[in-house]
């Protein structure tokens, strides 16, 4: 069980990082799984626990994994909308000339009114 109570700690511990960098906070949670996954290979083969017992920790285990690959999507999610955001919100200067409202030497109208 203390496998289990270390674990929980560290998902606490190291996802709060509000302002880190999002990659490596996402290498940070993929080596948590790696971790909870080796524990998990482990736990079939210990035998000091009964079948129900390994079961239960088994559950938990899995439960950990589901809790940060939710929290990898979420982070990958947030990353896309910034970079959403940061693409419509970039000045005019750098989207491509169209000939109409940001012309070019090639491509723009002339209107004489």
């Amino acid at each position: 069980m203390s496998g289990i109570t270390s674990v929980s700690s560290m998902i606490g511990s190291d996802t709060g990082n509000g302002g880190s960098d999002v990659s490596s906070q996402i290498n940070s949670l993929n080596k948590q799984i790696q971790k909870i996954t080796q524990q998990l290979k482990d736990l079939s083969g210990n035998d000091e626990l009964n079948k129900q017992q390994k079961a239960e920790q088994q559950q938990l285990l899995e439960a950990q994994v589901q809790l940060l690959m939710a929290q990898i999507q979420q982070l990958q999610q947030q990353q896309e909308e910034k970079q959403q955001i940061m693409q419509e919100s970039s000045p005019l200067a750098e989207r491509p000339a169209d000939g109409i409202n940001r012309p070019n030497d090639t491509n723009s109208l002339d209107v004489y009114i």
